[in-house]
Parts: structure tokens; sequence; C-alpha cells
């Protein structure tokens, strides 16, 4: 089924090519069933990530309404945000950045390495904030102060995860089926699921692509109560944009994010170490590393609708793992 009206919709070519979808062999032969990984990690800015297909899409939105400023929010070590400012820097957009602090600690590593270390090379204008309970209106306070001072700002969601920047997993989508064309019929695609716009583009695209697929996203921040109502929005939106329906059930595990988000986990942890040991392949603990042990588990204890091939949609966050020293 087409998704031509894709098209329509503005985009930078920050990727230029699709990312790798590699058999994880060592992987495969423990958990005793064929596992495939999507490599979005290795996205070509700012050391990867899923991020930059969302950006690809606003960071067009951001130049056609004749911006100079991109503002978005997160915690201190947001993936999203580093990926963001990297896209500003290359843009030679400023950017300002809302931190928090969401799990209180004052560990060195966390408060400036990893993702925040980033920032300062990147020459972000960071303002710190007791807590981004309202994300929302505080981006939207500060763009507010910014235009006053002179800035066109133009807001980047926390996470990108809106419409328009959930097309890029839509794209992500396109990417997997015809990787998997003729070669490859996989039993499930499993992703993180936080912020929610990765979740839901790619709901929206496997929908019409690979409708046997069942796609499953392991929380990482919030119960199944609580996010499915985000995803099922979010891709309500996704296809009202693209003109289709979607109508594919939100499939979401939360057995794997406690004790919260941002707090590393042991069954997180050991997958971390895992594909390490067997891949040389770099998760981290906050998203990845907890999804993974989703699949883990899932294929272990037969958790998985079907049997047959697995994809791991790996949406990065390595930088993560020097601010994350010694837990992980």
């Amino acid at each position: 089924m087409s998704l031509s009206h894709l098209a329509r919709f503005p985009r930078l070519e920050f990727i230029g090519a699709p990312t790798p979808l590699s058999y994880l062999p060592r992987l495969s032969d423990y958990l005793k069933r064929e596992i495939y990984i999507k490599r979005d990690d290795v996205t070509p800015l700012a050391m990867g990530g899923n991020k930059l297909r969302k950006l690809e899409f606003l960071a067009a939105d951001a130049l056609r309404e004749g911006a100079d400023t991109l503002v978005t929010a997160g915690a201190i070590q947001s993936n999203h945000v580093r990926q963001t400012a990297a896209v500003a820097a290359k843009l030679g957009l400023h950017c300002v950045a809302l931190l928090e602090n969401p799990i209180g600690t004052q560990a060195e590593n966390y408060l400036t390495n990893g993702n925040r270390l980033l920032l300062d090379l990147f020459n972000v204008q960071v303002e710190m904030l007791d807590a981004l309970d309202a994300p929302d209106a505080q981006l939207a306070e500060a763009a507010t102060r910014l235009e006053a001072q002179g800035f066109r700002p133009y807001v980047v969601p926390t996470g990108g995860s809106n419409a328009l920047g959930a097309l890029g997993y839509v794209e992500c989508a396109q990417e997997i089926a015809r990787q998997c064309e003729g070669a490859l019929a996989p039993a499930a695609v499993l992703v993180a699921s936080g912020s929610a716009g990765t979740h839901a583009g790619l709901a929206v695209g496997l929908e019409h692509l690979m409708p046997d697929v069942e796609l499953v996203g392991v929380t990482v921040s919030r119960s199944v109560a609580q996010q499915q109502p985000k995803v099922a929005a979010l891709q309500q939106q996704v296809a009202a944009a693209l003109t289709i329906k979607a109508q594919a059930p939100v499939v979401l595990w939360d057995d794997y994010f406690a004790p919260g988000y941002g707090m590393p986990n042991e069954a997180g942890t050991q997958a971390v170490k895992l594909l390490a040991e067997l891949e040389g392949i770099l998760l981290d603990p906050v998203y990845t590393g907890k999804a993974m042990a989703g699949l883990i588990d899932g294929a272990i204890s037969g958790r998985f609708r079907s049997d047959g091939p697995l994809i791991f949609v790996h949406t990065g966050g390595a930088p993560a793992l020097f601010a994350y020293h010694p837990y992980v």
C-alpha cells in the first residue's frame, strides 16, 4: 500500500542513505532465534541516533519559517537535545536547551559528561529548570522570551515527537520494508517507546507496508496505561497528515523501565553488556538497554505473537554510557 503523501512534506537530507539492517549471529545463537538490528544509532551526525530522522522534517520546517534559533527541552543527558544541537550547528542556527535533572543526582559524570559535554561543544545556550513538568508551556514561554530578545525561534518539541517529526519513522518503516523484501519475513519489530514519535511513525508505516508484522514498544518512562494514549494519539495524527487510516492496536510492554526514567536497572545493564560482548554494539542504560532487555526476555519466554525473526530498532544513545559510569 502506498505512502505517497509522505513526499509532500519538505525535509532536509541529513542521513542520505538507509541505515543498515544487520543480522546478529552471536545473539541469535544465544537466544535460539534469528535477531536483526536496524542501526539508527549510526546516523551520520553527533554520534548518531533516531532523532535525526525527525529533525530532517522539523529543521526543514524551521528554515521554511525563517527561524534562526532552535529551542527544545529534555533531560541533562537527552539524546534528542544533543542531536537538535548538532543540527543547529550544522545549519548555522542558535540553539537553546531547557534541561532538567530527572533523577536528582549530583554525580559529576551525569552532570558534565556524555551528552551534556557535547552540548558545550555545539555551543548550546543551556537553561536549567527545576522540572520539565509542563514542557509545551515552558518551551512556548522560552520562545516568547527569545522573540523579545530579537531572535526568531522555532520550538522543537521534546523528543521531536509531533506528527511532523514522526514522519521520519514512517520513512524508516519504508526502509525496513525494502530491506526485508524477498529476503526476510520478520515476526516482530521491537523499539523503545518514550516520547512516542518513533513508535507512532513506525506503527503507521508498518501497518501499511508490513501488516503481518507485530510492532512492540518497550516503555522507558511510563506504564502501559500512561503510554498507550500518547502513542495512539500521535499515531492518528500521523495517519491524518498522510490522509490514510491507522487501525493497528498499540502494543506496549512496561515490565522493563523500573525504577523510573533515566534510572538504570539490572536487566537493562545486563542487556547492554551482553550486546557489547556478543556483537560489539553499544546500547545505553536509559532507552535501548531496557528495550533490549524486553527483546531478550520476550524471546526466551515466548511473549511475541508468533515465531520467526525479530528486528530490534536501535535508536542510539551510547554517549550516555559515559554519563552513567560507574553504574553501567
